[in-house]
């Protein structure tokens, strides 16, 4: 940082860059309820499957709303495509512009479609408002447009390049029309597509407004300030890491297409106000889907760095600086291409996982954790719209156990890392769909063993109601559960179960793809379960008790993993 920067953010004050900070983010949260209430589509509508920010005119992110954190790695690799093709001389007041793919614009799958818009003040370009919203179908070989054995990224639908889909206020509906029947729900693309734009009018006047009451200069000086003060901020926390370097190394069960599991290895090392993060030692290129793109493992590590080492530290173009990312080509973590990359979360949260764990070593023992779930189930159903008019298509991603900690136990039934979205309520989606929920809950004994336990697995299971659906289910850890920590146990491995229940009922291979589903017939996947922290036998009695009168974890595995003597103290007369 030169000395002149210095100068500039001590000058700052820090109330007022507090206090701007929280105006800057009240913007990205309206932009982000308008984009919500005004999508068509329950994946956005319902979900919240979608994220928004702020750059600047150089297309540094200033500011990001608590949304989908995998988001930013598409919402800045859209500016920069948008920047590099257009120039700053090419973007007008009124432009508006749209991308997708992750080799041609620094996308991360294709279902992620990103609207950027510039902000001009007194006819200069002076900031971006952009977001993103996961479209449930982009067309492509599958429905839903993502699958683990697709091989290519031709496969997984429509390749948005950066394109001008408004110009200077009139929107292109010849090209809104291409994309959109080149889906299989062409209505709610056009609408979502419609309130992506609407959403960045929303914050384009919103930024315009807070210029207008402070001025320009004092907005471009707290946006400089905030920016400088998060990377000092950053760089001290590094600071404070012993000087060495350390590993943790995941495995998913296989590459999409079955075969031998995957390493992923992060090594991790800090020096001189600076982490590196390092992929080497991870397995060669997934032959399906699971490749990670690089603006994907940008924003996995981004994640990971700002979760264990400041929480609350403001997610902008600051918090890049600090750290230093590699990974060898034709690898997992940096694909070639064309390799297919639609199921790419997985692997993200995998990255972050792996990057936690790195990270977890070099800091004091009352912040450890366990391995959290680190994955991103899936379910997708398809099929004909109730009233016969077109195909629907349906997704839900699922939480799981997170893992132990030196304080506590891992939460239960919780989205972990890279993704935030909500469920979609049981009630909601047997109105919009032939779909019944028969049972949502969590998973009895998934949580890993330990003096504190891990987070619980979820069990969602869902009925067909029509003869022509099918059904695509996607969950790495069948085979390898969350790790514990300091002497806690693995948390549980997820399963698929077709007619769970029942005298038919049969065990599915975790990843299938456009499985037929006919009327009466239900797929129940189980999520896993976070890792354990400590020594099992460390457990108070109180906390076994509770976790077996609340049906979290069933007597045999408690005197199992616990000790059948200390389960039985622990539940006295009420056994």
């Amino acid at each position: 940082m030169t000395k002149q920067s210095n100068s500039a953010a001590d000058a700052f004050d820090p109330i007022e860059m507090e206090v701007f900070s929280n105006r800057l983010l009240s913007i990205t949260e309206e932009m982000g309820n308008t984009l919500i209430r005004s999508s068509f589509s329950t994946n956005i509508k319902e979900r919240k499957d979608c994220s928004v920010a702020l750059f600047d005119a150089a297309g540094r992110l200033i500011a990001q709303a608590a949304h989908v954190p995998v988001h930013l790695g598409s919402l800045s690799g859209g500016i920069d495509a948008v920047l590099r093709r257009y120039g700053a001389d090419g973007i007008k007041p009124g432009d508006a512009f749209l991308c997708n793919d992750a080799y041609l614009a620094g996308g991360t799958h294709a279902p992620d479609i990103t609207v950027i818009s510039p902000i001009f003040c007194d006819g200069v370009l002076r900031f971006f408002a952009a977001n993103i919203g996961h479209h449930t179908d982009v067309g492509g070989a599958v429905p839903g447009s993502t699958s683990h054995h697709l091989k290519t990224v031709w496969e997984e639908g429509i390749r948005l390049p950066a394109m001008r889909i408004v110009r200077q206020g009139e929107l292109d509906i010849d090209l809104l029309e291409m994309i959109a029947h080149n889906t299989r729900e062409p209505d709610n693309r056009m609408h979502d597509i419609r309130a992506q734009i609407a959403t960045n009018d929303k914050g384009a006047k919103l930024m315009l407004e807070l210029v207008e009451q402070s001025g320009l200069p004092t907005v471009l000086s707290a946006i400089e300030g905030i920016l400088q003060y998060t990377e000092r901020r950053l760089r001290n926390r590094i600071r404070q890491l012993p000087d060495q370097t350390v590993s943790f190394i995941e495995r998913m069960d296989d590459d999409g297409l079955g075969g031998d599991p995957v390493t992923i290895q992060a090594n991790v090392h800090a020096r001189d106000g600076q982490l590196y993060v390092d992929f080497t030692g991870t397995s060669p290129q997934a032959r399906g889907a699971f490749n990670l793109p690089a603006s994907a493992l940008n924003a996995s590590v981004y994640f990971a760095v700002k979760a264990t080492l400041d929480p609350e530290l403001m997610p902008n173009n600051g918090l890049f600086q600090p750290i230093t990312i590699s990974a060898p080509a034709g690898t997992i973590t940096n694909p070639i291409f064309p390799a297919a990359i639609g199921a790419r979360v997985t692997t993200a949260q995998r990255v972050a996982g792996t990057v936690i764990g790195a990270i977890g070593q070099l800091l004091p023992g009352d912040r450890a954790m366990a391995s959290c779930n680190d994955v991103m189930p899936s379910m997708l159903f398809s099929g004909p719209k109730r009233d016969g008019n077109g195909t629907f298509v349906y997704l839900e991603t699922l939480g799981g156990g997170a893992g132990g900690r030196a304080q506590g136990d891992g939460m239960d039934g919780i989205q972990v890392h890279v993704t935030n979205t909500s469920n979609l309520p049981a009630e909601a989606l047997e109105i919009e769909y032939p779909l019944l929920v028969e049972e949502y809950a969590l998973v009895e004994d998934s949580g890993g063993a330990g003096r504190y336990r891990g987070g619980m697995g979820i069990a969602r299971q869902i009925r067909s109601l029509d003869d022509r659906l099918t059904c695509s289910v996607r969950c790495d850890a069948a085979l390898f559960g969350a790790a514990g920590l300091n002497g806690g146990l693995s948390g549980g491995t997820s399963r698929v179960v077709l007619n769970a229940g029942r005298s038919d009922e049969k065990r599915l291979s975790n990843k299938i793809s456009g499985y037929a589903l006919p009327a009466g017939q239900s797929v129940r996947l189980e999520t896993p379960g976070g890792g354990g922290y400590g020594a099992p036998a460390e457990r108070e009695l109180s906390a076994i008790r509770d976790d077996v009168l609340g049906g979290k974890v069933s007597r045999a595995a408690a005197e199992r993993d616990y000790g059948v003597e200390h389960v039985a103290r622990a539940l006295g007369n009420q056994a």
